[in-house]
Order: C-alpha cells, then structure tokens, then sequence
C-alpha cells in the first residue's frame, strides 16, 4: 500500500541548500553524469561548486546510480537514493526535486530557499550560485534563474516557413544591435526556488519569475558533440579564473 509523506515542514531559520539530480541513464551520452571534463565527472563538478558557494547549508544529490551517489559523498556532498521509477527518461527534473525534498522532509525541517544544479552545466561557479540565490533573498520573486544576455537576431519561421524576426522587425531598416531590446538565453544550470512555492506548484518555474544575467560562457552539455566542445573550453576557461603562478606564491607568503 502506498503510504503519502506528510506536509513538510519548513524553517525560516535554515540557510538554502543545493539539490542535484543526476540519474544513471542517458540515451544520447550513456553515463553522462559520470563522463569526465577536464578529469572531473560532471557531478562532481556540480557539488564542488555548490560546495564553494558561501550562501549553502548542505548539498545533496538524488541519483539511483550507487557510483553516482558514492562519487557525491566522496566529493562531500549527500547522496539520495532516488527511485528507479523517478529515474527513466521520461521522468522531469521536478518529479527528482519533490522526492528529494521529501525524503529530507522526513529527517527534519526544509529551508525557505533551495538550489537546484545541473551536472550538465560543467563550467558553473559558486559565486555565480551566490549571485541568484542573493538575487532571489533581495527580491520577490518566487524563482531566480541565470541567463546569459544574448546580442543576436532571433528568427523563427512561419507557416509556410518564412523568416519572421522575433527581437526585432524585419521590414524596417537593420537596427544596430547595441539598440535591440535586452534578450537573455537561459543557461539551465542554476535555479534557486522558493520550497513553499514549489512544493505547491510542483514546477520550477514559480511565478514571478527573476532571470539574473552572469557573466561568461554557459555551454551545456547534451550532445557528445557538446562534451567534446567543452573538453576543448576547459582549460581556456579554467585557467582563467587561476591567478598567475608568480601571483599565486605572492599570496602564499
């Protein structure tokens, strides 16, 4: 018989925590969560960065993957054990966060905000985590999620497969881009989430709604395609968040 969890219970007190789903299947990259970039598995590269962030209280990760899961707790983060039948492809990314959330539920009071990580998203940083859970306790908006703005022309096509412009009118003179109207492409890695809310609504997506721009490149990887691409990026972008090495030894003494 199936038994229902009881109404969690939610403590204004408690710091945001950071949830990961990472489940062991993947039909276009078998054990992506796993799959290396730079000699770091993408979920581990998930809880090092939740890890870092200063506004974090506790990171867990909900996978039906035991290598999965052993890898997070040897990272330092949590591991829960998520169903096999939340773990298929058709099940959401949501249906992960509603179990996870109640399987802690369970063992005491859940904080007022949580983050939820993408694994996929390998270049992300705990102060980018800081900057929308910061941007999310200063506003009212029951969702914060990081963008990255977008400079181009956005078509799509009609009907009959014409070019229509969305951000900007097609038959009227080009405009200069530095006019266009602000446009943001969403990043997919990092959203902090209001738990009430969520618990309620049952989709990430919370309105309103806070898109908080972020500096730098946010590929994700759904492709082999993209994980070789951001195999190739690693060391250009990693390499420029490390001071120099002459600067390195300076602050060591």
């Amino acid at each position: 018989m199936q038994t229902t969890r009881p109404e969690p219970a939610i403590d204004d007190t408690l710091r945001p925590i950071a949830l990961i789903p990472a489940r062991g299947g993947s039909k276009g990259i078998p054990g992506k969560n796993l799959r290396p970039v730079a000699g770091v598995p993408l979920v581990v590269r998930s809880v090092r960065a939740a890890l870092g962030a200063r506004c974090l209280d506790g990171v867990w990760v909900s996978s039906d993957d035991p290598q999965i899961g052993q890898l997070a707790e040897q990272a330092g983060g949590g591991w829960l054990r998520r169903p096999g039948e939340l773990a298929g492809d058709q099940a959401s990314s949501e249906t992960a966060l509603l179990d996870a959330l109640g399987q802690l539920a369970e063992v005491g009071p859940l904080p007022p905000l949580f983050v939820f990580l993408q694994c996929t998203s390998p270049f992300t940083t705990s102060s980018q985590i800081d900057a929308v859970v910061h941007a999310l306790q200063d506003g009212e908006a029951n969702m914060a999620f990081s963008v990255v703005p977008w400079h181009g022309f956005l078509w799509r096509q009609d009907l009959h497969g014409h070019g229509v412009g969305i951000n900007h009118d097609a038959h009227q003179p080009r405009q200069r881009r530095q006019d266009l109207q602000p446009t943001y492409l969403e990043t997919g890695a990092i959203y902090a989430i209001r738990t009430a809310r969520f618990l309620q609504a049952g989709s990430r997506f919370v309105q309103p709604t806070l898109p908080v721009p972020l500096d730098g490149m946010a590929p994700e990887i759904d492709t082999p395609e993209d994980l070789n691409l951001c195999e190739r990026l690693a060391p250009l972008l990693e390499g420029a968040r490390q001071p120099p090495a002459n600067q390195a030894a300076a602050d060591q003494r």
